[in-house]
């Protein structure tokens, strides 16, 4: 049986609408899919509506979050949450602060763009955002379609990555902070991607114990942008904080090359992952996955 831990699907940044991406997972032969959309929860019920049978949803998102090193500029990070209670006040506040940054974040940067000669025009990226989560893979897909790219990825390393002369940062939450809100909701907090160096500046050890001492239960480690050795490192320093590890591909539909199920998750870890729940249930019942990556 196979388990992914990370998908997205069109309400943020994904391509597929949250119906045709469990139909996907479930093409692809997984018995268990977690749709983790950037800080919203608007596509659980759609999920769980074309649920195709025989496939659990976990329903969840990824939190985006910044640790605040004592002597650095902050780091980006991404917080997965799963299985939480998505009426929780506190968390529901800060993620709808969340998704007005990302709009205002968004918009800023179209304008900085078409001020320097580029055609793009904001209207054109809310209408490719399908009415979700307004992201920069949205400007990437207005850059892809007003011809100056030919990719999302070539949008990114030329125009939108964080030293370029248009990038616009956002107020992401705290990460200590974010752990707290997702475990008061009676979610599982796990740190995503968190050695991914091919993305940028990446925490180091001492950031993830500290985030494991206010509450944090899990590390992602089989993912598509984990070298072996960074996996290794990740899987040990799981074990020393007695952290849960999870395998997930990250998918994005056709932004990204990388298929669904590419990176699974260890059988017993999901049930370790459920039993930690206590803010919601999965759309169905699954157990049990295949080898950690193919």
């Amino acid at each position: 049986m196979l388990i992914d831990l990370h998908t997205h699907s069109a309400v943020s940044d994904g391509t597929d609408t949250p119906a045709a991406l469990v139909a996907t997972a479930a093409a692809a032969g997984l018995d268990v899919v977690a749709l983790t959309d950037h800080d919203t929860t608007a596509g659980w019920a759609a999920a769980a509506a074309a649920r195709p049978p025989g496939l659990t949803v976990v329903p969840g998102l990824e939190l985006s979050c910044r640790w605040f090193p004592a002597d650095r500029p902050p780091v980006s990070v991404h917080l997965l949450a799963y299985l939480f209670d998505p009426g929780h006040l506190a968390l529901a506040d800060e993620l709808s602060r969340l998704r007005a940054e990302r709009l205002s974040r968004g918009e800023r940067i179209v304008t900085g763009l078409a001020a320097a000669g580029y055609p793009v025009a904001w209207e054109r990226v809310v209408e490719t955002s399908g009415g979700g989560v307004v992201g920069r893979p949205h400007v990437a897909r207005a850059l892809v379609d007003a011809g100056v790219v030919a990719s999302v990825d070539e949008a990114f390393a030329t125009l939108l990555h964080h030293r370029s002369p248009h990038h616009v940062p956002k107020a992401d939450t705290d990460v200590l902070h974010g752990i707290a809100l997702v475990r008061a909701a009676g979610g599982v907090p796990v740190f995503a991607h968190g050695l991914a160096t091919r993305r940028g500046r990446v925490v180091d050890d001492a950031a993830i114990a500290a985030m494991a001492e206010a509450g944090l239960l899990g590390l992602e480690v089989d993912h598509p942008d984990h070298s072996p050795a960074e996996r290794d490192h990740l899987r040990g320093l799981a074990r020393e904080l007695g952290l849960l590890t999870t395998g997930a591909s990250d998918y994005h539909g056709t932004n990204k090359t990388t298929p669904i199920g590419a990176c699974t998750t260890d059988p017993g870890q999901f049930e370790g992952l459920l039993a930690a729940a206590t803010g919601s249930a999965p759309f169905a019942d699954g157990h049990g996955v295949g080898p950690p990556c193919g």
